[in-house]
């Protein structure tokens, strides 16, 4: 799978390895970016630097795509993923729905199952 795909594509489906492994690239370079922000001591705004908060910006695109092709895996809509507005309920929903419940086995309405 190209990275291209995953992280701006809204079409398809993946499966919870590929949306586990982007979420720990994604934790990664958040770490690399809070240690560049302590090194080059960026003013830091709401608890976070220049720089986290830039970062931060620029995954919500990226975050959305992954979610709405792990949600398509699911059989469900990619709008399912403002859940995650409802406070606490919607963020444990949001896990437990895309990071361990299997995706629907064979084709769906989203495409072929992206497991085999």
């Amino acid at each position: 799978m190209d990275w291209k795909y995953l992280l701006t594509s809204f079409e398809g489906r993946i499966g919870r390895r590929s949306f586990w492994m982007t979420i720990l690239a994604f934790l990664v370079a958040s770490i690399v970016v809070r240690i560049l922000d302590g090194v080059l001591n960026t003013p830091s705004y709401y608890g976070t630097g220049v720089l986290g908060g830039l970062f931060a910006l620029a995954l919500i695109y990226p975050a959305l795509a992954l979610y709405a092709k792990r949600w398509h895996d699911r059989g469900k809509s990619g709008w399912w993923s403002l859940i995650a507005l409802i406070p606490i309920i919607g963020s444990i929903w949001l896990l437990v729905e895309l990071g361990f419940l299997k995706g629907t086995p064979g084709p769906n309405a989203y495409g072929p199952d992206p497991v085999g």
